[in-house]
Protein backbone atom coordinates (compact mmCIF):
# COMPACT_ATOMS: atom_id res chain seq x y z
CA UNK A 1 0.00 0.00 0.00
CA UNK A 2 1.26 3.07 -0.65
CA UNK A 3 2.62 5.08 2.42
CA UNK A 4 1.95 9.42 2.20
CA UNK A 5 2.40 11.23 4.92
CA UNK A 6 2.53 14.86 5.78
CA UNK A 7 6.27 16.14 6.52
CA UNK A 8 5.48 16.53 10.06
CA UNK A 9 4.99 12.97 10.12
CA UNK A 10 9.04 12.31 10.18
CA UNK A 11 9.50 14.41 12.48
CA UNK A 12 6.57 12.95 15.07
CA UNK A 13 6.52 10.05 13.70
CA UNK A 14 9.90 8.94 12.94
CA UNK A 15 9.86 5.41 13.85
CA UNK A 16 7.10 4.11 12.03
CA UNK A 17 8.64 5.80 9.34
CA UNK A 18 11.58 4.06 9.79
CA UNK A 19 10.10 1.19 10.10
CA UNK A 20 7.93 1.39 6.79
CA UNK A 21 11.17 2.47 4.77
CA UNK A 22 12.93 -0.37 6.11
CA UNK A 23 10.78 -2.76 4.97
CA UNK A 24 11.56 -1.96 1.19
CA UNK A 25 8.53 0.30 0.68
CA UNK A 26 9.16 4.36 0.04
CA UNK A 27 7.53 7.10 1.85
CA UNK A 28 5.92 10.12 0.26
CA UNK A 29 5.51 13.07 1.72
CA UNK A 30 3.07 16.25 2.12
CA UNK A 31 3.33 19.78 2.60
CA UNK A 32 0.38 21.70 2.45
CA UNK A 33 -1.10 19.29 0.19
CA UNK A 34 1.67 18.71 -2.11
CA UNK A 35 4.11 16.11 -2.57
CA UNK A 36 7.46 17.18 -1.51
CA UNK A 37 9.70 14.46 -1.30
CA UNK A 38 10.06 10.42 -1.00
CA UNK A 39 11.71 8.85 2.03
CA UNK A 40 13.64 5.62 0.75
CA UNK A 41 15.76 2.96 3.11
CA UNK A 42 19.54 3.26 1.77
CA UNK A 43 19.53 0.08 0.66
CA UNK A 44 16.69 0.89 -1.42
CA UNK A 45 18.44 3.74 -3.00
CA UNK A 46 21.28 1.68 -3.28
CA UNK A 47 19.48 -0.56 -5.41
CA UNK A 48 18.04 2.02 -7.71
CA UNK A 49 20.96 4.38 -8.12
CA UNK A 50 23.37 0.74 -8.95
CA UNK A 51 19.90 -0.49 -11.86
CA UNK A 52 20.62 2.85 -13.36
CA UNK A 53 24.05 2.88 -13.59
CA UNK A 54 23.96 -0.45 -14.88
CA UNK A 55 21.01 0.56 -17.79
CA UNK A 56 23.75 3.48 -18.44
CA UNK A 57 27.33 1.16 -19.01
CA UNK A 58 25.04 -1.20 -20.73
CA UNK A 59 23.77 1.77 -23.42
CA UNK A 60 27.41 2.78 -23.12
CA UNK A 61 28.60 -0.58 -24.54
CA UNK A 62 25.76 -0.97 -27.24
CA UNK A 63 26.56 2.95 -28.23
CA UNK A 64 30.28 1.79 -28.97
CA UNK A 65 29.69 -1.33 -30.74
CA UNK A 66 26.99 0.13 -33.51
CA UNK A 67 26.60 3.94 -34.93
CA UNK A 68 22.74 3.76 -34.90
CA UNK A 69 21.78 6.51 -32.69
CA UNK A 70 17.78 6.71 -31.53
CA UNK A 71 16.23 10.07 -30.66
CA UNK A 72 14.61 10.98 -27.35
CA UNK A 73 11.37 10.49 -28.83
CA UNK A 74 12.11 6.48 -29.38
CA UNK A 75 13.70 5.73 -26.33
CA UNK A 76 11.74 7.69 -23.51
CA UNK A 77 8.49 6.87 -26.06
CA UNK A 78 9.51 3.24 -25.34
CA UNK A 79 10.32 4.01 -22.04
CA UNK A 80 6.53 5.10 -21.21
CA UNK A 81 5.03 2.36 -23.10
CA UNK A 82 6.68 -0.37 -21.22
CA UNK A 83 5.97 1.96 -17.76
CA UNK A 84 2.24 2.18 -18.71
CA UNK A 85 2.40 -1.15 -20.04
CA UNK A 86 0.82 -0.38 -24.06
Amino acid sequence: MIQIRPVSDLRNKFPEIETIVNSGNPVFLTKNGYGSMVVLSIEEYDHLANNVEMKLDEADRQAATTTKRLSHDDVFGKVRSAIHGK
